[in-house]
């Protein structure tokens, strides 16, 4: 166990530290240029999308509608990352991570914004909703059925099983600190409410997603907020000590830059997830007008993710004095820093937010998955064994230690970001004929958009479902 142990940790260092970095850099880099910085032009855009989006959520379509996509990629984005991964990243990395965080949610929100809008353009018509995501545009885009298959494989491994049992372990560990309930019992239940839910499909997923992904989102900013405010005075202080931790020569000198640098990227994807190849998967459900509709919205994911609520837990901890030295990380690290800025309340809200949080996580994580064993395999059979497999994930998530699956997920969570970076790099001319294509109409007045396949005849024999 310990060969094996140290073969994934000396694996994981070499996929992170080296190629991982360059190839998420240099991506979000070019997609940000070749859009001409969409992810900040286009913000106002963003917001009336899904505002739209939003208002035409319950007009009874059989379809998923665009708000919903969003809520259940949000549902994936937002969970432990939010309040135990940027924990860590500080405890690991020291402030300066939460600035690199920052930097990648940034730029790599443009990354975001291709998958997504490819997602759409090669998405299927399934028999409740469209289906889609990267395996898709690997077969139907590139021609190359294998790495279809073979992203499938990791997904449906890295969220369906690894990062679940992450997620429950969490869950079981923040209601064992602060009301000391049996992780058995947690998990239990837990197991229970994931095979409901599940079962359901991505109707009841979206519906459960819907409502509570922005009562959760709204309820933590807020908390956060008002300690922002409380602690007014010492917020310059803070975003000084970020940046200065982030570029600072003492930190050079003492090599933590490369620290603060490695967390905040390696933290940041697994918060909001852009590139990742993941989003994408439930993006290609939405019912829209055109494809660039639900790239935005999803640009809008990233943004929500990490520079709002992962910094409201950065704020937090730096705000709180909460040692960070390494002797407390994780969930611990954030419920010790609530504790002392609200009393003891702050302890039980972490742990019913991380409730919140992470069960949303384990039925978006889910579908992910769903969505790519049916890429594989139409067979109910198989699907239903994979249901079955990942509501034992939970369980095993909330009884056992995790070391090892959580280098697992390093690994396969690695290997299918590079894995979609290739393809989404592959095929982004497409994207970026598409974004031409609804900024033309925007600007000849049209206010919502619609897509031609006929207009662009690059794309005409591309699009089966426009």
């Amino acid at each position: 166990m310990e060969i094996l142990n140290n073969w994934i940790s000396g694996a994981n260092d070499i996929l992170w530290s080296y190629i991982l970095i360059i190839m998420l850099l240099g991506c979000a880099l070019w997609f940000t240029f070749k859009t001409r910085f969409v992810q900040f032009r286009m913000f106002r855009e963003m917001i009336r999308v899904l505002g739209d989006s939003a208002n035409k959520a319950h007009e009874g379509e059989k379809h998923i509608s665009s708000f919903q996509a969003f809520a259940v990629s949000l549902a994936s984005r937002v969970g432990t990352g939010n309040l135990a991964g940027v924990a860590t990243a500080i405890a690991v990395g020291g402030p300066g991570a939460v600035f690199w965080m920052w930097i990648i949610a940034l730029l790599g929100s443009s990354s975001a914004f291709v998958e997504s809008t490819l997602a759409q353009l090669y998405k299927r018509k399934g028999k409740d909703s469209f289906i889609g995501g990267p395996a898709y545009y690997m077969r139907y885009g590139l021609g190359l059925n294998w790495m279809g298959v073979l992203f499938a494989i990791l997904i449906s491994i890295t969220f369906g099983f690894a990062f679940n049992s992450v997620q429950s372990n969490t869950i079981c560990a923040a209601l064992q600190g602060s009301f000391d309930f049996n992780p058995a019992i947690v998990g239990g239940i837990l197991t229970v409410l994931t095979l409901a839910i599940i079962f359901g499909g991505i109707q009841r997923i979206a519906k459960v997603s819907s409502v509570i992904v922005p009562i959760m989102a709204l309820g933590y900013v807020a908390l956060a907020l008002g300690i922002v405010l409380f602690n007014i005075t010492e917020l310059p202080g803070v975003i000084k000590l970020i940046v200065g931790s982030a570029f600072g020569w003492e930190q050079a000198l003492g090599g933590t830059v490369g620290a603060a640098l490695m967390q905040g990227i390696k933290r940041g994807l697994f918060s909001n997830e852009a590139g990742m190849g993941s989003a994408p998967n439930v993006a290609a459900t939405a019912s829209v007008t055109h494809p660039v509709k639900q790239g935005l919205i999803q640009t809008l994911g990233v943004f929500t993710d990490t520079l709002l609520i992962c910094t409201c837990t950065a704020f937090i901890i730096l705000f709180s004095g909460a040692p960070l030295d390494g002797s407390v990380n994780g969930v611990q690290l954030t419920q010790h820093a609530l504790t002392l800025e609200i009393g003891k309340a702050g302890g039980i809200f972490v742990a019913v937010a991380i409730f919140l949080f992470a069960f949303s996580s384990i039925i978006g994580n889910y579908y992910y998955g769903e969505a790519n064993i049916r890429f594989i395999t139409p067979k109910k059979s198989v699907l239903y064994i994979y249901r079955l497999l990942v509501g034992g994930m939970v369980m095993f998530g909330a009884l056992a230690s995790l070391d090892l699956a959580w280098s697992l997920a390093d690994i396969t969570m690695a290997l299918m970001t590079i894995c979609n970076l290739i393809a989404i790099s592959l095929l982004s001319k497409q994207a970026f004929l598409l974004l031409h294509d609804y900024i033309g109409q925007k600007r000849n007045g049209i206010k919502s958009p619609t897509f031609d396949k006929n207009r662009i005849p690059e794309l005409k024999d591309k699009a089966e479902c426009w």
